[in-house]
């Protein structure tokens, strides 16, 4: 096992990834392509199923909450926009991430014959995976900023830090999907405690709700989610236009580049027996 306290094993992980990416950068990009392409191939909708799909279900969640259930916030300094607004700026990321940690889980049984060929850099399955996943959060972000313009006719200048934040979860999701491919070769099981997490996990985070509703009997297992710190980020941003939780922001910012190193780290340490397991 690598040990988790050498800094300068860590710095070498991170040099070595970064230089793998950018060696093979094109064809990073051509796979993020094919993966969206080939995802919807055949279908008569074809690859507008990539935005359909989401604004689908998230326009499902926006009824049973705001109409339904009759959700109600906003129209305060705290609280500037509505229920609508605020269930969004946290769902769009969080959809984002339980597509790529789905999809990693399986990408390298699903790409076995290219895994054992000597000459592919299987570095890259991962990373175009979390690639692809992230187009379908920058159009939903584009159309909340459109949703919340046309009602209130200004957008937060937090907004301007949207780039930032992309980045950042990239890291994150790229380091998960590093785990998560490898451990999935090991263990076939893996991809439906995924999708257990996944489905439980949108309970556990404050996206349907304020952190200050939950009793205090479960708000530990609150704040012992690392993606809550995504959500938080991503509300600051787009919903309350301000450091609402800066702590968010500290764990965020490090936990990022800490799982991107570890994740890639121990895909490094398994990935020399994926051809024999498969």
């Amino acid at each position: 096992m690598f040990r988790l306290v050498d800094p300068r094993e860590h710095f070498l992980a991170l040099r070595e990834i970064v230089s793998l990416l950018t060696r093979h950068r094109q064809l990073t990009w051509e796979m993020t392509k094919r993966e969206i392409t080939d995802r919807y191939a055949g279908q008569v909708f074809g690859t507008i199923w990539a935005v359909g799909h989401p604004l689908i279900l998230m326009g499902i969640y926006v009824s049973v909450f705001c109409f339904i259930f009759r959700m109600q916030m906003g129209g305060t300094e705290d609280m500037p926009f509505d229920y609508a607004a605020y269930l969004l700026s946290g769902l769009i990321p969080w959809m984002t991430i339980q597509d790529a940690m789905a999809k990693s889980s399986t990408v390298i049984i699903g790409h076995a014959s290219l895994v054992k060929q000597v000459v592919f850099p299987i570095d890259v399955l991962p990373v175009k995976t979390v690639l692809a996943s992230f187009i379908t959060q920058f159009i939903s972000c584009a159309l909340l900023l459109v949703y919340i313009f046309a009602r209130y006719h200004y957008l937060h200048w937090t907004c301007l830090l949207l780039p930032l934040l992309f980045v950042i979860q990239a890291f994150l999701m790229i380091g998960v999907a590093y785990v998560l491919a490898a451990v999935g070769v090991y263990f076939r099981d893996a991809k439906d405690f995924v999708q257990v997490f996944c489905l439980a996990g949108m309970y556990v985070m404050p996206i349907f709700y304020l952190p200050a509703s939950v009793p205090w009997m479960f708000k530990p297992v609150l704040y012992l989610n690392p993606f809550s710190y995504v959500i938080w980020c991503f509300q600051d941003v787009l919903y309350f236009g301000r450091f609402a939780h800066p702590w968010a922001w500290g764990v965020f910012l490090i936990m990022s580049p800490v799982v991107f190193i570890l994740g890639y780290r121990l895909f490094r340490k398994l990935k020399t027996m994926f051809g024999n397991v498969l």
